[in-house]
């Protein structure tokens, strides 16, 4: 069966969010309908439809004129599993003594690494990205000093893989949520697959919102691999969710953003200790004094 995908960009949350709710009246209607922030800095949005037909072209172009975006894009999209794919190319990835694989290349582990398996899936974080693996060398710090965190969460967990690490290497409770149901559903089939159940709970929610969070709250280490504005956002509520001496690592950061966030999180009392630069990608090490 032949699907489309129609892509478009905007200038602010409000008008992309507009432009969402309006693609829900075409005909045929999209099968699934997306905002996604670009991760450039500027605060731009991806709009993106998913169709089992032909789109209205027609249609779209009228809603692009609207709603001030972009002309569509729109692409015919090949009949193939493209999950499958991935898996198939998708590489290990190592980060000090982790490393991230799929099932294909479980027999490439090699003894004395901490081993992780993160099936491609429809969520982020395989650790190919610059961002996650940027945590994990930041973790793989904490372990080089001794240190040892007794409760530990991770804000936007995507496929768990940060708050499995911490529960692999130090046998201890930890919190995983993020606020897209599939991201958190990942994470728990991940976590029964690494078979750290027992350590990892994970859940649906927005931040420290959540009643999971908040329950299992002071962690002694807090990732938010997340995206700047959310992560200034969230600055007094992982101050509050920290203990003394608690570290929180920060990731989803292009340079010119990290002295920004670094900067609200000194005013909660966070300094920060360590960084990781990967390409255009900071993680942060901040601990609560």
């Amino acid at each position: 069966m032949a699907t489309y995908t129609a892509l478009t960009t905007l200038d602010s949350e409000a008008a992309a969010q507009a432009l969402a709710a309006a693609m829900e009246a075409l005909d045929p209607v999209p099968t699934g309908i997306g905002v996604m922030e670009i991760e450039d800095g500027l605060g731009r949005r991806e709009v993106g439809g998913y169709f089992t037909e032909r789109p209205n072209h027609a249609g779209l172009a009228l809603l692009a004129v609207i709603h001030g975006a972009r002309p569509f894009a729109v692409s015919k999209v090949d009949d193939r599993n493209w999950v499958a794919q991935v898996q198939r190319e998708l590489t290990p990835v190592e980060a000090g003594r982790f490393v991230l694989y799929g099932s294909h290349d479980a027999d490439r582990i090699g003894v004395n690494r901490v081993g992780l398996k993160i099936e491609a899936a429809m969520a982020f974080g395989t650790g190919h990205h610059g961002t996650t693996r940027g945590c994990l060398l930041l973790l793989e710090r904490l372990l080089r000093r001794g240190e040892k965190a007794r409760r530990a969460a991770d804000i936007g967990c995507g496929t768990g893989v940060l708050a499995m690490a911490a529960a692999k290497v130090w046998r201890v409770p930890c919190v995983a949520v993020d606020i897209d149901p599939v991201a958190s559903w990942t994470a728990s089939e991940n976590t029964r697959a690494n078979r750290l159940h027992p350590w990892v709970r994970s859940g649906q929610g927005a931040g420290f919102r959540g009643g999971l969070v908040r329950a299992w709250a002071p962690y002694d280490l807090i990732f938010a691999n997340i995206l700047a504005a959310p992560l200034k956002r969230i600055a007094p509520d992982m101050a509050r969710h920290l203990a003394p001496g608690g570290v929180a690592i920060l990731s989803g950061l292009l340079r010119s953003q990290a002295r920004g966030v670094e900067a609200v999180y000194a005013g909660h009392g966070l300094r920060c200790e360590d960084r990781v630069v990967l390409g255009e990608w900071v993680s942060l090490m901040l601990r609560k004094r």
